[in-house]
C-alpha cells in the first residue's frame, strides 16, 4: 500500500509539472518520446545489473506486449495530447473515474467479487477527491476544451484495461521483469509516432527550470512510480490500486499548502477524510483469488 501511495503522490504533482512543458517549450510526442525511452534503457540496465536470469514465456510476452500497447504508449498518447488541450483540473476529475471503471472490469475479466462495501469505499473515495477538485478552481467542459477532455477519458480507459491485463502476470514474475519488457514493447510503439518529431524540437531553448521539469516527468512519474504502481499490483487487487488515484488531488492540495499557495479550509478536512475512508474500505475488502494464466 505504501508503493501505491508513494505512485499516486508522484502522479498527482505531474499534472501541473507536465502542463507547464507543453505546449511552450515541447510537444506532447516530445514528452513522450523522452519518457519511454529513458525508462526503457533504465529498467533494462537495471535488468542485466542485477543479472536477473529470469525467463518469460511467449504466450506471456503478447500479454506483456498487449498491456504496454495500452498501459504505456496509448495511454501516455492520449494523457499528454488531451493534458495539451484541456486544464489540469479538468484531466484529474476525469482521471478519478480509473477505479471506477476498474472495479467493472475486474469483475466482469477477473472476477473479482464486487462487494458492497467495495462500492461504497470507491462512492466514497470519488466523492471526497471530486469535491477537492471541485473546489479548487473552475471546470469548464466547454467545447473548447472537449476534445482535451475526449483524449484525457480515454486515458482513463486504456490505464484501467492496463492494470486487469497485467495483474495476473505477477503470479509469474517479479516486477522488475515485467516492466522491463512493458517499456521494451512500449519504446517499439512509440518510436515511429514521435521519433520525427523530436528532431525539429529546438532543444537549445528549452530554460533549466523547464530541464528539471522534464527531469521530474522521467526520472519520478515514469521510471519510480511505474516501478512503485508494478511492486503495488503484486500485492493487491487492481481495484485497490486503481484506488489510490483519489489521493492524487490530495497530495497536490498539501504541496499548495506547503507552498503557501493556498490555506487550509473545512473542505480540505472533509475531502481527506472522505478520499481516505473510501481507499482504506477498498484496500481492505477481502482479496480474489487470482488464477494463473
Amino acid at each position: 500500500m505504501l508503493a501505491a501511495f508513494s505512485a499516486n503522490l508522484i502522479y498527482g504533482l505531474n499534472y501541473v509539472v507536465a502542463k507547464g512543458i507543453m505546449p511552450d517549450y515541447l510537444q506532447p510526442g516530445s514528452i513522450i518520446f523522452l519518457r519511454v525511452i529513458g525508462a526503457a534503457l533504465v529498467f533494462n540496465l537495471f535488468f542485466y545489473l542485477t543479472k536477473s536470469s529470469e525467463k518469460v514465456e511467449k504466450r506471456h510476452l503478447l500479454r506483456i506486449a498487449i498491456a504496454a500497447f495500452f498501459g504505456i504508449a496509448l495511454n501516455q498518447m492520449l494523457f499528454f495530447e488531451g493534458l495539451n488541450l484541456t486544464s489540469p483540473i479538468n484531466a484529474s476529475i476525469i482521471m478519478v473515474g480509473v477505479p471506477i471503471i476498474v472495479i467493472v472490469l475486474s469483475s466482469f475479466v477477473l472476477h473479482e467479487p464486487l462487494t458492497r462495501i467495495k462500492v461504497i469505499g470507491v462512492i466514497l473515495g470519488f466523492s471526497g477527491a471530486a469535491y477537492l477538485i471541485l473546489n479548487q478552481g473552475v471546470v469548464r467542459f466547454s467545447s473548447n476544451t472537449f476534445a482535451g477532455n475526449l483524449l484525457i477519458f480515454g486515458n482513463a480507459t486504456s490505464y484501467s484495461l492496463y492494470l486487469i491485463m497485467i495483474k495476473p502476470l505477477f503470479l509469474h514474475y517479479k516486477p522488475l521483469t515485467i516492466v522491463r519488457w512493458l517499456f521494451f514493447f512500449g519504446a517499439m510503439y512509440i518510436i515511429p509516432y514521435t521519433f520525427q518529431l523530436v528532431m525539429t524540437e529546438e532543444w537549445s531553448m528549452i530554460p533549466l527550470n523547464i530541464w528539471l521539469s522534464i527531469g521530474y516527468v522521467i526520472v519520478f512519474t515514469t521510471i519510480l512510480a511505474y516501478f512503485l504502481n508494478n511492486y503495488s499490483l503484486s500485492r493487491i487487487s487492481p481495484t485497490a490500486n486503481s484506488a489510490f488515484i483519489y489521493t492524487q488531488p490530495f497530495f497536490a492540495t498539501l504541496v499548495a499548502l506547503s507552498l503557501n499557495q493556498d490555506k487550509l479550509r473545512f473542505m480540505h478536512l472533509i475531502s481527506a477524510l472522505l478520499i481516505f475512508a473510501g481507499v482504506y474500505l477498498v484496500s481492505r475488502t477481502p482479496g480474489f483469488v487470482m488464477k494463473k494464466i
